[in-house]
């Protein structure tokens, strides 16, 4: 019989007991996905700070914002990018080749933002964001002139330092921890749109990974 792959490296304790609206939250991600994402399981030794990290991912990606939801998984992908953090380049790759619905564009900003085919604000964001992972102390005024001439507003740059600062933290804990991602979200969205209908599908796409399938619908002032 497969041994079940370990969770993390890390054995801080044992679950802890869990709120039921989490039980529930826990609950619409079986349903949703077919399984608990890893991250959460990882926190669920300690339920104030399972909760913590939950509600603030969830504002982030899903609530109000100037910046699209894809926008928020391009941007975590980015940081997780340069980071080389295996669990969120995984599990955010998944949740971008399904916002963006081109598992292409995934790809490349997974690789190398700058090899993907963007443009010129979704270019900006991006290298603002990589700055801000990468040299933190640089960035000057300029920097947010720039995003300023691409389109964004100063609540949106907002938006992308806190989504950017966010994501560098949750790498950085899942590289101290090292956490492994759901074996499933390596097939989720791979199949370009009309493939299945082709005969082409490589994989049949599942919903939207982690905390975005299973929270309630909020929409972006950008829509998704």
């Amino acid at each position: 019989m497969p041994r079940k792959p370990k969770l993390m490296a890390l054995n801080p304790g044992p679950q802890d007991r869990l709120e039921p609206e989490t039980l529930d939250y826990f609950a619409k991600c079986e349903e949703k996905l077919g399984f608990v994402p890893n991250v959460f399981l990882a926190y669920a030794f300690d339920n104030a700070k399972l909760k913590a990290f939950m509600l603030m991912a969830d504002e982030l990606m899903l609530g109000e914002s100037g910046l699209s939801k894809a926008e928020r998984e391009m941007i975590a992908v980015a940081v997780s990018a340069i980071n080389h953090c295996h669990y969120c380049l995984t599990s955010h790759g998944a949740a971008l080749r399904q916002r963006a619905g081109d598992p292409v564009l995934g790809e490349a900003i997974a690789h190398n933002h700058r090899a993907a085919d963007l443009d010129a604000r979704r270019k900006a964001m991006l290298d603002f964001a990589v700055k801000l992972t990468e040299a933190p102390a640089e960035i000057e005024e300029a920097d947010r002139a720039t995003l300023r001439r691409a389109g964004f507003s100063d609540r949106d740059i907002w938006d992308i330092a806190a989504v950017a600062s966010f994501y560098n933290m949750s790498n950085r804990m899942a590289a101290a921890a090292d956490i492994r991602p759901n074996p499933e979200y390596h097939f989720m969205a791979r199949s370009p749109a009309g493939a299945a209908r082709d005969g082409l599908a490589m994989a049949a796409p599942r919903a939207p990974a982690a905390i975005a399938a299973a929270s309630p619908k909020r929409r972006s002032r950008r829509g998704d």
